[in-house]
């Protein structure tokens, strides 16, 4: 027991993604991998069965600077309509504690090539960032997950103390379109605004509605003076 948890902590206390990835084969002897959704051994968080349903609703689309005008932003990455399957399953990631889905959204993203190839286009991944009231009761920040199996996959640098949400607001999906708009101005802040100068930033949270969140996350990114600020989400709405 006490050298279990001697290696535990080793791995844990080392950042580079070598040890990264030998802390996941480590754990995935204890614990091998499972699909998300229907809890059967699939060696990427998701099998194939389940895959071919999540394509079924999926509506890959990349668009650019023409259909996304006065934007912070270049251009918006999704993979789903935030509709039915997807909708709950986004739901139970984000509010029924079952964060182990990460995996399984991160795999069917890192699947497309094309939105692989554009993900690695980009220098720096930055996740959305939740207040630490909110992560505190959550345990986690579903974007920095996501965000987080993205960089190691595609091999991006993942930025995660660069944007900072400095207040705890009521939550986007609880107003209407124009309170929304108010509701999240000021309450984001950028540290250490020089690693992104001159760098393509991609910006990566859960969903797209107004895109209220997003584009204030990226006016906040301008201040750093970033080449180019894409955003990736797993679904629009």
């Amino acid at each position: 027991m006490y050298i279990h948890k001697t290696i535990i902590k080793f791995l844990k206390s080392r950042k580079s993604e070598r040890i990264i990835k030998i802390k996941e084969k480590f754990l995935n002897l204890i614990y091998p991998p499972i699909c998300g959704i229907c809890g059967k051994k699939a060696s990427n968080f998701l099998c194939r069965k389940c895959e071919m349903k999540l394509e079924k609703h999926s509506e890959k689309k990349i668009l650019n600077e023409e259909e996304i005008k006065g934007k912070y932003f270049e251009e918006i990455i999704y993979c789903f309509k935030y509709e039915g399957m997807i909708r709950k399953l986004i739901l139970d990631y984000k509010f029924n504690d079952k964060s182990y889905l990460y995996k399984t959204f991160s795999s069917f993203v890192l699947k497309d090539e094309k939105i692989f190839e554009k993900i690695q286009k980009y220098d720096k991944i930055v996740p959305v960032p939740i207040s630490k009231k909110r992560r505190r009761d959550r345990g986690y920040n579903q974007s920095f997950l996501i965000a987080k199996e993205i960089s190691l996959n595609a091999k991006v640098n993942l930025l995660n103390n660069c944007l900072i949400k400095t207040k705890n607001i009521v939550e986007q999906s609880k107003l209407n379109k124009e309170k929304r708009f108010e509701n999240i101005k000021g309450v984001y802040k950028l540290k250490n605004k020089n690693v992104i100068e001159n760098k393509k930033v991609l910006l990566i949270d859960d969903i797209y509605t107004t895109g209220s969140t997003v584009n204030e996350c990226s006016k906040i990114l301008r201040q750093g003076n970033p080449s180019e600020i894409g955003i990736l989400v797993l679904a629009k709405d």
